[in-house]
């Protein structure tokens, strides 16, 4: 059994503040958890990071800023060596806005105002942090790992993706 604690695998997007970055945040993660080997789970994610996002945009994110989307993997290896096995995906939205995020009860006939409920009661674990500015909304998955080769996926283990969302494909994000 390897005792040392591996590093997360990570990867990071920036998005501007435009309705067209939610479906490009969902579609980043998508490519994010194939790279990696996340198997299940995927539908919730895709879910959580679809209303962080929204929440971002229509609640804080200032005129002309945008938000930036982090991803981390804590694989938990134990025995199997690199790959297979279980994990921790971690979705973080970062914002600049100052906006304060408001416990998931909304009104019965409100049209809106249900995404951080969905969050709650699809992700394992959510909350929010602060940064200066604005704050960091997350939310954390236990996932099953399938076995990847190292570097087998278009970024390899450890790449960080840092790109400005926009791209036309999912092969635009990477640099």
């Amino acid at each position: 059994m390897n005792s040392e604690a591996q590093p997360p695998l990570f990867r990071e997007v920036f998005y501007r503040r435009e309705r067209e970055s939610v479906p490009k945040a969902r579609a980043f993660v998508r490519w994010a958890l194939a790279d990696w080997g996340v198997d299940g789970r995927g539908d919730d994610v895709l879910l959580c990071v679809g209303e962080l996002a929204t929440n971002a945009l229509l609640h804080g994110v200032p005129p002309g800023r945008g938000f930036r989307l982090h991803l981390f993997l804590y694989a938990d290896e134990g025995d199997e060596g690199a790959g297979g096995g279980e994990g921790v995906l971690r979705v973080e939205v970062h914002d600049s806005g100052g906006g304060e995020v408001r416990s998931p009860s909304p009104c019965p006939e409100a049209e809106g105002g249900r995404g951080l409920l969905l969050v709650a009661g699809v992700a394992d674990k959510w909350g929010v942090g602060e940064r200066s500015p604005g704050k960091v909304v997350w939310c954390e998955f236990a996932v099953r790992l399938r076995e990847v080769p190292l570097g087998a996926g278009p970024l390899g283990r450890d790449g960080i993706v840092n790109a400005v969302g926009g791209g036309k494909a999912d092969e635009d994000y990477a640099v």
